[in-house]
């Protein structure tokens, strides 16, 4: 539970400093090339969820992040995994950071934008995000890894799970 409240926490910090930077220093004013055609960041306001779905569904969101953390919290109680325990704290610390964003932040309560700024590969038209989007979708990429390999919030681990076929070796089923 410490190191999942630890990195949620860094990863909240980080998401938060980061949005506070770049509204006061780069909102509003020509996207930043960090590297050119590759890296740049360009404020925006996001109203909707990952990639701009849902744009226009603020409060619903808002309640569905909201129902993501309390899925977390609860889940947590049963972690005695360390690769579960990182996975949950990038989810719950990116969690977190948004639904900050969306509570507090214009034009209203419970209605906010997520500010995003960092553009990858700009020609592409590749979505805008933040360290708090970063932070989701690496906790689901490794989510999605312990449960294919079979490791379990608890501890245990299932041998065969990811593996194909099904079968025994021999024939007998």
């Amino acid at each position: 539970m410490g190191l999942l409240a630890g990195l949620a926490a860094v990863v909240y910090v980080l998401d938060l400093v980061t949005k506070v930077l770049v509204v006061a220093y780069l909102e509003g004013k020509d996207p930043v090339v960090l590297i050119p055609d590759v890296l740049l960041f360009r404020v925006i306001r996001n109203s909707g969820a990952a990639f701009s779905i849902g744009t226009g569904l603020t409060l619903v969101l808002t309640l569905i992040a909201t129902g993501v953390v309390i899925a977390i919290l609860r889940t947590a109680r049963n972690l005695r995994s360390l690769p579960w325990a990182i996975t949950l704290g990038l989810l719950l610390g990116g969690a977190f950071g948004n639904l900050t964003d969306r509570v507090f932040r214009a034009p209203a309560p419970l209605q906010g934008h997520v500010v995003d700024f960092v553009q990858v590969f700009p020609a592409t038209g590749f979505p805008i995000f933040n360290v708090a989007d970063s932070s989701i979708v690496c906790g689901g990429v490794l989510a999605v890894l312990l449960a294919w390999r079979g490791y379990q919030i608890d501890g245990s681990r299932h041998e065969d799970a990811g593996k194909r076929g099904g079968g025994k070796a021999g024939g007998g089923e």
